[in-house]
């Protein structure tokens, strides 16, 4: 096996200084650009590698931000992840994915592992079944910032950055309503995920405010919402008597899955049954009618999480983290063709 080759033997094979060559490879301005050419040159040929463990060591920083999703299948956390790069990038720090499965155990092997792999900052959105947060206290102990998105903790020492659900899911309930619903299904995740358990009380607080009955048979609770699940949840909304005329789900794919299986089963859109989905998926633009849908800013949602940890890590006095313990960003309803019962 070939050692690795240090700056003494490209100092050596040029005829200059070890400091030289240090200094030229991280572009020190005492370096002239025709003597940095070739010391580029001659480092790129003889096949260096810089020792970027040893400096992040010195400088105490790894430029590495860990981030923790549910699942990378899906949508909304890649809009998500990719405003997180997008920042990350610009600042010159790098991320290191992970997914938790929506398993805890596998949420705390990846906190113990981000954690012994040094990184500067730490982004997370919870797994369903999160409950005891005690394998983030190493990192709040350690001072390294931790920064929840989408699914946030009640901590004060971190920060987390999400929407109203409690008023998104009002406004979309409430639209259903003023369409002329007097029975409608709601189909969420976990209400253990904070996210669903905000958007249940919206779907309650607009029926309440309307003064409009609703039976606990119409919500609908599923370990995961997604494509799949389409036909289960039409089976039991078939099964009601009398029928829905109105369905509220909390994930796009879901939704069109559903509408899917009431059209093949006889169920006009918006007609029969109105229907509104969250998120603002592609593919809520790509059925037909088109899915009124919850505009759920994943990409800015990445972004702001992102600028703050490092805004955080450029000013280590800054107690941003402490002060502001959640983030609001604005969501919207965007009315579409499968909700409007009444047409204008």
């Amino acid at each position: 096996m070939e050692k690795d080759i240090t700056i003494y033997d490209i100092a050596k094979d040029l005829g200059v200084s070890p400091t030289t060559v240090s200094r030229a490879l991280n572009n020190h301005p005492a370096v002239k650009e025709k003597t940095k050419k070739k010391i580029f040159q001659a480092a790129s040929d003889m096949g260096y590698q810089s020792n970027i463990f040893a400096a992040n060591l010195r400088s105490k920083r790894t430029n590495n931000i860990g981030v923790i999703v549910p699942s990378l299948n899906s949508n909304f956390q890649a809009s998500v992840l990719a405003g997180m790069e997008k920042v990350a990038n610009e600042a010159g720090f790098n991320l290191v994915i992970s997914q938790s499965l929506e398993s805890s155990e596998k949420e705390i092997a990846n906190t113990r592992s981000m954690f012994n792999s040094r990184i500067d900052g730490l982004l997370v959105s919870l797994a369903s079944d999160a409950e005891n947060l005690a394998h983030f206290e190493p990192f709040h102990k350690r001072g390294i910032p931790v920064i929840f998105y989408d699914r946030i903790a009640n901590s004060d020492s971190s920060t987390g950055v999400t929407i109203d659900n409690i008023q998104a899911a009002q406004i979309a309930t409430n639209h259903l309503i003023d369409q002329g619903c007097k029975k409608i299904v709601h189909v969420l995740g976990s209400t253990k995920v904070s996210v669903y358990a905000d958007r249940l009380k919206g779907y309650k607080y607009a029926h309440i405010d309307r003064n409009i009955p609703f039976e606990q048979d119409q919500i609908i609770v599923l370990s995961d919402i997604n494509e799949e699940a389409g036909e289960n949840i039409v089976n039991q909304i078939l099964k009601m008597d009398p029928l829905p005329d109105g369905i509220f789900v909390s994930n796009d794919a879901c939704a069109a899955s559903c509408m899917n299986h009431l059209k093949q089963r006889g169920i006009r859109i918006p007609e029969d049954m109105a229907l509104v989905g969250f998120n603002n998926e592609v593919i809520s633009r790509l059925v037909e009618p088109k899915i009124t849908t919850i505009n759920y800013p994943g990409f800015e949602m990445g972004e702001v999480a992102m600028k703050n940890l490092i805004n955080h890590l450029d000013e280590p006095g800054n107690t941003t983290l402490h002060n502001t313990n959640k983030i609001t960003l604005r969501s919207e309803l965007l009315i579409r063709e499968s909700s409007l019962k009444i047409k204008k």
